[in-house]
Order: C-alpha cells, then structure tokens, then sequence
C-alpha cells in the first residue's frame, strides 16, 4: 500500500522555519501538500501567513493545500490528543495528497512524534520521510543555541500542555540527533569565515552522512527538501534522544500574550520605533503579526525576536478582505494597557 511521505521539519523559535514552508509552497510545482503547524498562542500567525500564498491557491484540477494549525500547545507533548485525530482525517484524504509536512514548534522534541508513525492507524497510510532541523547561523556565530534563548524558555515554561523540561542545549542536540539534513537559516547576517567555522562545529555534532545546506529567506529548492524515503519511524535508534520521556512539571503564569487589533493605518518608522521602545521596557519575547501601512496596498508582515524586528510585503490587500493591523505580543507580566501606548503617527 502506498503510504504518504511526512516530512518533519523543526528548529527553534525563530529559526525560520515557517520562511522554508511558506517558499516550500509557493515552488510546489504541483504538488498536493498538507501543512500541520504547530505554534503557540491563540492567533495562528504563522498559519495564516501559510495560506496567504497566492500560488497556494487551487490550480487546474490540484485542489488547494491545507493548513492545519494546532496551537493546544507542543506537538510532542499532544501527540494523541491533537495530532492523532488530525492525521486520521488527513489519512481518509490520501488519494488526494502527495505529501505531508509538519512544522513543530521551538519546543518540540522530534523523537516523541515520530514514535507516532509506528501506531497502526497511522503505520500503513504514513511513514516519516525525512526530518529536516533548522539552526539559526547568526545566533550560533554569537556563541548561543537560538537568538533569543530567553524568549524560548518562557515560551517552554507558559505551554500549560508540555511534558517535558528539557536543557536548552539537549534539546538542541535531540533536534540535530534525529535531522537527516540541517538547513542553516541566515547566513547572510554573518560572514563567510563565521558561516565556516559554524557549519565545522555543526558537523562535528551530526551523525556521520547528514549534510548541512546555508539559505537565505527559506529559499531551497523542493527537490532537496523531500524525497530522503528515509522510514525514520524504522530507525529511531540510530537517533538518540535525551528524553523520549518526562515528568510534567510546573509552569509559569505570568506568561501571557496580548493582542493588537485595529483598522486604523501606521507609519512604519514610527511603529518599528515604538515597538523597540516597548521591547525595551517590557519582557517581550515574541511580536509577529500584520500591519496596514499607510498609503500602501500591500499587507506588511512583521515579525520579531527579541530585538531583532523584520518586516516584508507579502501580498495586496485584497477586494473582499477586512484590511486589519493584527499583531501578537507574548512576553511576561505584560500589561493589558501596552497596546495602547501603540499610536499611528
């Protein structure tokens, strides 16, 4: 029986990997992929930047390929209660599909996810085609795991949903243990003599044959990304992990996230300014979202980690589309009043 290539892809909170997918999707060359993301909060951004690609949209007689968010907290922690009805649905669906990709959030430990691939509801309509990790290279030239490692930590300890509490730098190490190819995300934010000496300490913590790709704004060819046949479901003990299993643990609830709803239109100097502003006065860990400019037809995307804030033009607002300013804060103890400090002058 045929059974529909999943691809895993992982990495931490803001890695970029959502930026592979999305450009995954607009050079799909017709293929029928479903998309599970994984992400945390309410609002699912990085879903719905998904579905905005135009080329996403149905082509001659290919329907058009489903996002599925699922935002109940980290995958591998949900496995059974929010990614086994889903792949059930998605399974019933086979004949019109040729390709899964899952999105795991910041915090997902591979292993756990893939353990469900063996379960025989799933075993003989699916099986784990590659795992692909995503590193940030501007982070690991500065000498640290992820660009903002205290934004990921908060983010670990508010998932009321997590089962495990692992060390940032094993569950960096479980995320390169299970890859079957590590695409280095960024590089352009470094030089060539940081991205080689980079890429020399990530082969030296990769199992022996697993490559390593440098790319800039998620652009990589499809071909790359999928077709490994890999079973990976088959060989999970050729890839260790510190934790195939953890005691639950207690949370953080000052963690909360806010949100920035509005029809009004912003100058986009002045609202990245007061962005860092309130960056700097506030444990923010996470902005992301979309922004109407003013005197201009295109939905601006904002995205930030840290201080780091970066913005792009994804597509025209369109004819029937309420034309909104929608943006994400997470962070600790973050007032409800913050978004009203937010002008559009």
């Amino acid at each position: 029986m045929h059974k529909i290539p999943v691809t895993v892809i992982t990495g931490f909170l803001g890695a970029g990997k959502t930026t592979v997918i999305r450009n995954l999707l607009e050079n799909k060359q017709g293929l029928r992929i479903a998309v599970l993301v994984n992400e945390f909060g309410e609002i699912g951004i990085d879903g719905e930047l998904l579905k905005s690609c135009q080329v996403c949209q149905e082509e001659d007689d290919i329907p058009t390929s489903p996002i599925v968010e699922l935002t109940n907290g980290c995958l591998c922690c949900t496995v059974q209660e929010e990614f086994f009805p889903i792949m059930q649905v998605l399974l019933e669906k086979s004949d019109n599909l040729d390709a899964i990709v899952i999105e795991t959030s910041g915090l997902a430990l591979p292993r756990p996810l893939i353990q469900a691939f063996g379960w025989p509801e799933i075993r003989n309509g699916a099986t784990v085609d590659g795992v692909i990790t995503v590193v940030d290279a501007a982070a690991l030239a500065e000498g640290t795991l992820v660009g903002d490692l205290k934004a990921l930590q908060h983010q670990k300890e508010a998932d009321p949903n997590l089962e495990h509490e692992t060390p940032i730098e094993e569950l960096f190490e479980d995320q390169l243990n299970c890859a079957d190819l590590v695409l280095l995300s960024k590089v352009d934010l470094i030089g060539k003599p940081e991205e080689l000496r980079v890429m020399q300490w990530l082969k030296s913590e990769l199992r022996p044959g697993v490559r390593i790709l440098p790319i800039v704004d998620g652009r990589i060819d499809l071909k790359v990304l999928l077709g490994f046949n890999a079973s990976v479901e088959d060989h999970l003990s050729s890839r260790p992990s510190h934790h195939d299993s953890e005691e639950e643990h207690e949370h953080d609830d000052q963690i909360n996230s806010l949100e920035l709803i509005n029809e009004q239109e912003y100058n986009l100097e002045s609202l990245i300014a007061q962005l860092r502003q309130l960056v700097s006065e506030h444990e923010i860990y996470r902005i992301k979202g979309f922004v109407r400019v003013a005197s201009k037809p295109m939905r601006l995307v904002l995205q930030g980690v840290g201080q780091r804030l970066e913005t792009f033009y994804d597509r025209p607002w369109q004819i029937d589309e309420l034309q909104q300013t929608r943006l994400v804060f997470i962070g600790k103890n973050l007032p409800q009043e913050l978004t009203l400090k937010i002008t559009v002058s």
